[in-house]
């Protein structure tokens, strides 16, 4: 049932975006303890610091919930965020580097493929190691990453990396994309964030670029050659890989809600019942369906599982596309 033969093996031209790739990892890399200056001044974390407070592009600090609570409670919030969401993107980074490390067990020798994914690895590293710098400092040290159900649901990747590629690289799409598309928000809405979360955020995002791109690649080039089985099963799964690792990556567990008292209700609207959290939620997954799309993995079964998940809509025209708004 599974595909066994990468059509990729002797592509050069796809061989030469993998270079292209590797070049960029050497030529302009972060290390988290030569690029950012932890002691700075500046870098200091005060509990009164309004640059807590949660934005817009927040799907929690958007409601109105949030922003009926005292500044103090707003500030205690947005930190213990900031760190969550730093908490779980470590835990999807060290699952991802593990997934790496065995799927280049199978490259063989002279495959480009071994040389971009080593330096992608490395850079995982490096923001493991970023996050949990920014975790320490913020403080709370409560945080948790992912609950005890995602970490359940994460061990399909084991299997997916030997037998079926295709999805493998589709989950790492399904936990880079919100996160990149979060903080892509915020940088480019220029949010007065504290200077210590805006310089993690553009290192990850710099780096995240290529790894978003390779991860895009890799599918628009292997899934065509799928046999039609395989393909046909891809292709369902693929928008409910995107619905599962959009809830892990992006909505708090139970132990923020309970910490800082906050109503059911307001976490079903905001995570992702409200009408502005569901246009939210679709516009996450522009760029995906743009490559679901080319790849040929949106038959009509799929469209509907697109539909029924909530995360359907149109295509980007390009990579990173802000979501086009309604004239």
């Amino acid at each position: 049932m599974l595909s066994t033969v990468k059509p990729t093996a002797t592509d050069p031209e796809y061989h030469e975006i993998l270079r292209g790739l590797s070049e960029g990892s050497v030529n302009r890399h972060f290390d988290p303890y030569v690029d950012i200056d932890w002691n700075s001044p500046e870098f200091a974390v005060h509990s009164d610091d309004p640059r807590w407070i949660m934005p817009a592009e927040d799907p929690l600090g958007r409601h109105p919930w949030y922003r009926a609570q005292p500044v103090e409670k707003q500030i205690a919030i947005g930190m213990w965020r900031q760190a969550g969401i730093a908490k779980v993107g470590l835990d999807f980074e060290q699952l991802l580097i593990r997934g790496l490390m065995q799927y280049l067990i199978a490259v063989p020798n002279g495959d480009p493929e071994f040389r971009y994914i080593t330096h992608e690895a490395a850079e995982e590293c490096n923001h493991t190691m970023m996050f949990q710098e920014m975790i320490n400092r913020i403080g709370y040290l409560d945080v948790i990453g992912m609950g005890t159900i995602d970490r359940k649901l994460t061990m399909i990747i084991w299997p997916a990396v030997k037998y079926f590629p295709e999805l493998f690289f589709t989950m790492i799409l399904g936990g880079e994309e919100p996160i990149d598309h979060l903080q892509k928000s915020l940088l480019r809405g220029g949010v007065d964030l504290h200077p210590m979360v805006h310089r993690v955020m553009q290192i990850h995002v710099a780096e995240e670029a290529r790894h978003i791109s390779f991860a895009h690649e890799y599918l628009r080039r292997n899934v065509p050659g799928m046999n039609v089985v395989t393909k046909s099963v891809l292709s369902v799964l693929f928008p409910i890989a995107m619905r599962v690792m959009l809830d892990m990556i992006m909505t708090p567990p139970k132990e923020f809600v309970e910490k800082f008292d906050i109503p059911a209700e307001v976490m079903r609207e905001a995570y992702w019942g409200g009408e502005e959290s569901q246009t939210a939620m679709r516009n996450i997954f522009g760029d995906v369906r743009a490559l679901a799309t080319n790849s040929g993995l949106m038959n009509p079964v799929a469209k509907l599982a697109w539909r029924l998940l909530g995360i359907d809509g149109p295509v980007t025209r390009y990579r990173s596309e802000p979501a086009r708004k309604a004239a």
